[in-house]
């Protein structure tokens, strides 16, 4: 039998998982470790202890990688690289309209500078719908994801292939996966964590500013995990209790630079009824676009000072945006 991508794809995922040693977690920087997930099938999650957690998305990477590597097996012409992207995109479009189909209102035309877009994260589904809304939508400039780290090592394999769809997804460990590794402070591997923790977030703001800077699109899901509501509970609502600064420390590092010119657009994901945390297959998602944040609005609102540690009310204020597109059950 010839070798096909899907084969090749089949071929990789039979394999055992690789884990990382001591001198290996030691000496490798968090771009080598990353893209020794990528390229040579390691696996972070199941050299730290929490293979559980990767075990829990393998399911829906292979349905992603599969669909990816169809779009590319059944498209052409393959010897032109350009126009087999183009043609992979289109077929990704008109199959997830069908089968992740959504409807998108308000979006922006035009939009020159680059574009934070957060929205409300209830589940799986809404991840499909946003690709869809991009590639269809809103140009060819490519987009950015920052993937959860069991999400990303679900997907890693296919990486080269998923940026020539023109979507660049990077590692992040959120706080919720952070917890759920359940890592014991002072040993080795909490220490580790911790460490590519933060390194993967300092890879991910010099790709979001590169990004921004040219025009790209990053979405971002402020929450950090799935949950059904904008605000974490009625007391983040009532600013009680503090909320991830995803948005505000995001804004500050893309801001450091003056000659960013970044909006930020709320985006409101209403889920069908009866939704599921999954993937919601043949179900009508809305997407809702709220009034763009301008970076020169931005700017005169929320910074104090010349290097402000922090933006006192941005996060609180970009949740609300996006809540007070959704009805009340979904604020809190």
């Amino acid at each position: 039998m010839p070798l096909t991508p899907f084969t090749c794809y089949n071929s990789c995922m039979s394999k055992t998982k690789k884990t990382f040693t001591r001198e290996q977690l030691n000496n490798l920087t968090p771009e080598l470790i990353i893209d020794k997930i990528q390229h040579e099938n390691y696996s972070l999650l199941t050299t730290l202890g929490a293979d559980k957690m990767r075990k829990e998305m393998v399911p829906v990477g292979k349905i992603c990688n599969t669909a990816i590597n169809y779009f590319f097996r059944t498209t052409g012409p393959k010897d032109d690289e350009a126009l087999h992207n183009q043609a992979a995109r289109r077929k990704l479009v008109k199959i997830l309209s069908k089968v992740t189909p959504g409807k998108y209102e308000n979006l922006p035309k035009d939009n020159k500078n680059g574009l934070v877009v957060g929205f409300n994260h209830p589940s799986l589904g809404e991840i499909a719908r946003i690709l869809t809304m991009k590639i269809d939508k809103m140009g060819d400039k490519p987009m950015y994801f920052p993937v959860n780290l069991p999400w990303y090592e679900s997907l890693a394999s296919n990486f080269d292939r998923i940026k020539r769809l023109g979507i660049i997804i990077t590692p992040t460990i959120t706080p919720s996966t952070w917890t759920k590794m359940s890592l014991r402070q002072g040993t080795f591997e909490y220490d580790v964590g911790k460490k590519l923790k933060h390194g993967f977030r300092d890879i991910y703001t010099t790709l979001s500013h590169d990004a921004v800077k040219n025009g790209g699109v990053i979405f971002v899901a402020p929450s950090a995990t799935r949950q059904t509501t904008v605000f974490k509970n009625k007391k983040a609502y009532d600013r009680e209790e503090e909320i991830i600064p995803t948005m505000s420390m995001l804004a500050l590092k893309l801001y450091s630079d003056p000659e960013v010119k970044c909006d930020f657009l709320p985006l409101a994901v209403m889920p069908p009824k009866n939704y599921k945390r999954g993937l919601n297959f043949w179900k009508e998602y809305r997407l809702i676009a709220g009034k763009p944040m301008t970076a020169s609005a931005i700017r005169k609102k929320y910074f104090k000072g010349r290097q402000p540690k922090r933006l006192e009310g941005f996060d609180y204020d970009f949740h609300k945006a996006i809540a007070e597109l959704l009805p009340k059950e979904f604020w809190y």
